[in-house]
């Protein structure tokens, strides 16, 4: 049987891209991943963030935001901090933990229009997209063939 790998994804609040990140890896139903999110600071999952997310067919509407405060005593296979300021920010989490920095511009940040923002959003997702893509093939995963079906 495979161990389940234990993965946590951090940002400032919570609300974008550490929410589309565990998205992606719950949408696809693995046994192989225990996937979380959490902040720098607790805020809420941004309306757009559900919104591009829901264009390729995967729901993030009851994820939450949550502090790291609450991950801060248990242990992760893999930390991986998606800005610099969850990266300068992410305290030491106990165990054994390989952390990575994956830093991606904050789509909540955007202005302009609704098209404007929406631009930068799906951007920011295609991007994060790719890189779990990565990760995933090289942890010689079988992942990547079912993430590449969500169609853009």
């Amino acid at each position: 049987m495979t161990k389940v790998k234990k993965l946590l994804f951090l940002c400032t609040g919570n609300s974008v891209r550490s929410q589309m990140a565990e998205g992606f890896l719950k949408a696809l139903d693995s046994v192989q991943w225990q996937v979380r999110s959490a902040g720098t600071i607790q805020s809420y999952v941004h309306p757009l963030a559900i919104r591009v997310m829901e264009e390729i067919g995967i729901d993030i509407s009851q994820q939450t935001s949550k502090s790291m405060d609450q991950f801060i005593n248990q242990e992760f296979d893999y930390i991986i901090t998606l800005c610099d300021d969850a990266a300068k920010f992410c305290p030491t989490f106990g165990g054994k933990g390989e952390r990575l920095h994956w830093p991606f511009e904050d789509p909540a940040g955007a202005v302009g229009t609704i098209e404007e923002r929406l631009a930068v959003f799906r951007r920011v997702r295609d991007r994060i997209k790719r890189k779990i893509e990565e990760f995933l093939k090289s942890e010689s995963s079988d992942i990547p063939d079912a993430i590449a079906s969500f169609k853009f």
